[in-house]
């Protein structure tokens, strides 16, 4: 999982470098699926329930799921994010940043720095003895106390042999709830925060999930270890 780790890692610092106007996002997918399989991994996106790229791009208030495209092209002033996968081994990595393009209002740069802050104090209560409400409710008291709030309707997950396995770790919740963490778990943590209301909305793509007011989104997630001091990021560069 290590390696699968630094291998989603090293896409997203890969496109991190090229994200400027004018880049079409299918450009960015055919980079990332470059990245994943000359380290011999596999894309864990393409084909999974259908999903027919590697890398998901999602544009400002699109909160996740965005699918690539030679049509649409990064614009100065937008928000970006990226989600992506990769299995090395059998081994699954997940991970997603939002980036910005070219010079943001400000308003987009708090966004992204209380949606980092809230994966960070997630990650941070991912400690033995702990339960996953603590996670949770970590997530959501630093974003909401920062006047922003948090998608409800997908969530954070155990990760291994799957992309998606239990249990679920809602980026809301109550502290002292939910499973009890032990040393060798691994979870994908992943806040999606809104600039407005958390709800959210299906595009007629079936796919690109989007906030239901049209306000900002960003996600930042990580795959992490619990060990039996300090939890390991699995997905740091």
């Amino acid at each position: 999982m290590r390696q699968a780790g630094r291998i989603v890692a090293e896409v997203l610092a890969v496109l991190q470098q090229r994200v400027r106007p004018g880049i079409n996002t299918a450009e960015l997918d055919e980079l990332a699926h470059q990245v994943i399989t000359k380290n011999k991994a596999i894309p864990s996106f393409k084909g999974y329930r259908g999903f027919p790229a590697s890398l998901c791009v999602s544009i400002n208030e699109e909160v996740v799921h965005g699918l690539p495209s030679k049509k649409r092209y990064l614009e100065e002033g937008d928000i970006v994010s990226f989600d992506v996968g990769a299995i090395y081994q059998g081994y699954h990595g997940d991970a997603a940043v939002t980036l910005g393009v070219g010079e943001i209002a400000e308003v987009a740069k708090e966004l992204l720095a209380v949606a980092a802050g809230a994966l960070a104090a997630g990650i941070a209560q991912s400690r033995p003895g702990n339960r996953t409400g603590d996670i949770s409710w970590a997530i959501q008291d630093y974003a909401e106390s920062r006047g922003c709030s948090v998608v409800r309707e997908y969530t954070g997950h155990g990760i291994g042999l799957q992309m998606h396995e239990d249990p679920q770790i809602p980026n809301y919740g109550q502290p002292k709830q939910g499973f009890l963490l032990k040393p060798g778990m691994t979870f994908a943590l992943e806040p999606m925060v809104n600039q407005g209301d958390w709800q959210t909305r299906v595009l007629d793509d079936n796919w690109t999930v989007v906030t239901k007011d049209g306000k900002l989104s960003a996600h930042f997630e990580h795959t992490i270890a619990v060990t039996e001091g300090e939890p390991e990021i699995l997905t740091s560069s």
